[in-house]
């Protein structure tokens, strides 16, 4: 019988895809003319993002992949994700200023985008040719360890998100948070003065 989770998450390789998309966006929005704050919130966004990824795969895809093909895209997956780490290591120890930060960010793309265009033509396609049955439940073990990855992180994972917004995105947010309070206070202190003036 399936989990409650399992009917509710997506798919393992549906979960996979909309990694490598987030990832990927965020790094489009990386430029070299970019501010020192927003390039790094966008790497500090993008490395906790592709350790937790790489960590989910190697605990619960690869081995189920392994157990039904043999294939050197799966055998390289792996040591590819130790290849990110390293490049993002650098980069944590490395100041934005450095002239070697962009080239460094810029690399860690290369190595990903690889690595997805491997995982989204050969592994993605074979799991659902091959296991498809497992992959709702897949994706349920990924929703739950992905949390208990997070949870870990929830301050270095916010301050990176508010460090990669532009002042004009922030301002904007705070104002939306802000009208939305004040129209739930209204809304709440409505029905007390409407019952007063029927009195």
């Amino acid at each position: 019988m399936t989990s409650l989770l399992s009917q509710l998450s997506p798919s393992i390789t549906n979960m996979i895809r909309l990694d490598h998309t987030h990832v990927l966006s965020a790094f489009h929005q990386y430029e070299i003319g970019s501010p020192a704050r927003l390039k790094k919130g966008l790497a500090d966004n993008v490395c906790p993002a592709i350790e937790i990824h790489a960590q989910l795969e190697e605990e619960l895809f690869y081995p189920a992949l392994r157990v039904v093909m043999d294939d050197e895209n799966l055998r390289k997956s792996a040591p590819e994700h130790d290849e990110m780490r390293g490049l993002i290591s650098r980069l944590r120890h490395m100041p934005v200023g450095d002239p070697a930060y962009d080239d460094t960010f810029f690399e860690l793309m290369r190595h990903v985008m690889h690595h997805v265009a491997d995982e989204e033509t050969v592994l993605l396609p074979a799991a659902e040719r091959l296991i498809p049955d497992q992959l709702p439940e897949l994706g349920a073990q990924m929703t739950k360890r992905r949390m208990e990855l997070t949870a870990r992180r929830t301050p270095e994972v916010a301050s990176s998100v508010a460090r990669s917004m532009s002042v004009g995105t922030v301002m904007a947010v705070g104002s939306a948070m802000l009208a939305g309070a004040q129209l739930l206070t209204r809304r709440r202190m409505l029905p007390r003065f409407t019952r007063r003036a029927r009195a």
